[in-house]
């Protein structure tokens, strides 16, 4: 099997904030090129760790390089997508864990694969899919979406100020032929944003090519879906550890963890005692996210908008 290259951002960083427990029950959400599930499996000796990933070269090519804590019974790999954490867990009959651990996005092996259609860089077929499997790719978005839809996705996924402008050069080159391969749609994205524009704030194709990626896979439901399974699954004292690269994703994560930790908004403000019922059962352990080095920086330009932010529970 072809080498699953990645470098895994803020590896470290991230496995010393889990705090973990050497008999404890973990989940790697985001299995990806296997480095933080590696590092995870360093600190464990009779616990057990749970790697999630959706794409199936991904645990192929992990089955093979973990192999060994795969038979030693350390580590079991999930073909499945994170959002179906309870599910998979409740089928093992697991019923808390001692941390779960994000590194959100996509892996550098399906940005650099140019047949996987995630990349402007690369000329390939339309695709995106994170699990091969499932029938909705970039190709029907971009074929068969309509026009408000389009648009919406581009505002709400891409942030792109020119969504209508785009979206409208789309519904009328397919009206003429399918839009069949990345290059086709870079060439259109350049075609509808003015040129002004374009010089300005990196390539003019990478936050529609984020928001068509994001729809594909429903990445923010997914993660919203899988953080509340992650909640209750967490044990007393268990952290969740989660990496962003993108703002949306952080702002979700960001208002989730401050939702879980806070009291409630409508708590009379003169009480002498909070009623232990309604104190929160989490607390933030990182009030502002923590960054990557300037070492870290250098070395991996994709760090460079990665975030972690941490939660504990502290009370059932």
């Amino acid at each position: 099997m072809a080498e699953f290259s990645h470098v895994t951002v803020l590896l470290n960083e991230a496995v010393n904030e889990l705090n973990i427990d050497p008999a404890g029950t973990y989940i790697d959400a985001t299995l990806g090129g296997g480095g933080h599930t590696s590092n995870i499996l360093k600190h464990i000796e009779s616990g057990h760790l749970y790697s999630f990933d959706q794409d199936e070269t991904a645990i192929e090519y992990n089955q093979d390089k973990l192999a060994d804590y795969i038979s030693n019974n350390k580590l079991t790999l999930v073909h499945n997508n994170f959002r179906n954490l309870t599910t998979e867990m409740n089928q093992r009959e697991i019923e808390k864990v001692n941390g779960v651990l994000y590194d959100l996005g996509v892996s550098s092996p399906q940005f650099d694969d140019g047949d996987r259609g995630f990349s402007y860089r690369y000329d390939a077929r339309l695709d995106m899919r994170m699990n091969q499997e499932q029938d909705l790719d970039a190709w029907k978005v971009v074929n068969e979406w309509p026009y408000e839809q389009l648009v919406r996705i581009f505002f709400r996924y891409g942030e792109e100020k020119f969504s209508k402008q785009i979206a409208r050069k789309i519904e009328e080159q397919r009206e003429k032929e399918p839009i069949d391969t990345t290059g086709q749609l870079v060439e259109i994205i350049k075609d509808a944003i003015p040129a002004a524009a374009r010089r300005h704030g990196g390539h003019p194709a990478k936050k529609v090519f984020q928001a068509i990626r994001v729809a594909v896979n429903d990445e923010l439901s997914a993660l919203e879906d899988s953080l509340e399974s992650a909640f209750d699954l967490l044990n007393v004292g268990g952290r969740i550890c989660v990496i962003t690269f993108q703002s949306l994703e952080d702002k979700l994560v960001k208002s989730m963890f401050k939702e879980k930790s806070s009291l409630p908004d409508d708590l009379p403000s003169n009480l002498p005692i909070i009623p232990e019922g309604i104190k929160p059962k989490f607390k933030l352990i990182t009030r502002k996210p923590i960054l990557p080095s300037d070492d870290e920086q250098e070395a991996n330009h994709r760090s460079h908008s990665a975030k972690l932010r941490v939660i504990e529970r502290i009370k059932d």
